[in-house]
């Protein structure tokens, strides 16, 4: 019960973040449809520039409108002020205690240039703390190995097998094109930009890479394997 209750602070946060974009999303297309664009109604600011908002004719927002953003700038506020509370709590929770139960797993992982506290605490909680036999079964948790299709002499791949975690798959292939950015002297980035320059597609090969990059942080978390090339934050 212990280990399903961790995992809620993350899956919480996902759920909020989802919420957050949706409400966004929402208020940016019903302004468009009035012709106003380039007005970003995530701002802290953005209530008080609501009555300044003009349409293409240029006439105000209709009332309703205008009340209706209102109260979707307050739902976002309140969403966002929920997402700052249960980071700050997980930081509170590091800085307590850094080297009890998986928390030194955390820190470990966040000390990864590129790995954040949100993305190592899910790694840590969804799928490096659980007990998985070895490197196969850490991917296939994941869901990021192949699906082959055999029939007689062909072989075929027919992509993901997507029977794992589509949480951890998500936010693998997100950390992925992170760690192309801020790792570009790691063994692994060097791997996938050969294979790239050998004209490979980079959305294929990004999959190979979030592979290998989960399988390095779980040596990385379990044996202290360092991944080659890779630098980490010095210790904080």
């Amino acid at each position: 019960m212990a280990e399903e209750d961790a995992k809620r602070p993350s899956r919480e946060r996902e759920n909020l973040v989802s919420e957050k974009t949706r409400i966004v999303n929402r208020m940016k297309g019903a302004l468009a449809r009035l012709g106003i664009r380039g007005f970003k109604p995530e701002l802290r600011r953005a209530p008080k520039k609501l009555p300044d908002l003009r349409t293409s004719e240029g006439q105000p927002l209709p009332p309703n409108m205008l009340e209706e953003m209102r109260r979707d700038m307050a739902r976002l506020a309140v969403v966002r002020d929920q997402i700052t509370t249960i980071e700050k709590a997980r930081i509170a929770q590091l800085e307590q205690a850094p080297a009890s139960g998986y928390n030194a797993m955390v820190v470990l992982l966040a000390r990864v240039i590129g790995v954040g506290i949100e993305t190592a605490d899910m790694l840590v909680h969804e799928v490096l703390s659980r007990n998985l036999r070895d490197r196969r079964a850490v991917a296939r948790y994941a869901g990021l190995t192949g699906s082959p299709d055999e029939s007689g002499s062909k072989r075929r791949e027919k992509g993901l097998a997507k029977a794992g975690n589509a949480r951890v798959r998500r936010g693998l292939i997100q950390l992925a094109w992170r760690f192309l950015r801020f790792q570009k002297n790691s063994e692994l980035t060097q791997w996938f930009q050969a294979r790239a320059a050998q004209g490979a597609r980079k959305t294929t090969m990004i999959v190979a890479l979030a592979r290998k990059l989960l399988i390095a942080l779980w040596r990385l978390v379990t044996v202290g394997e360092i991944p080659m090339g890779v630098t980490l934050r010095p210790m904080n």
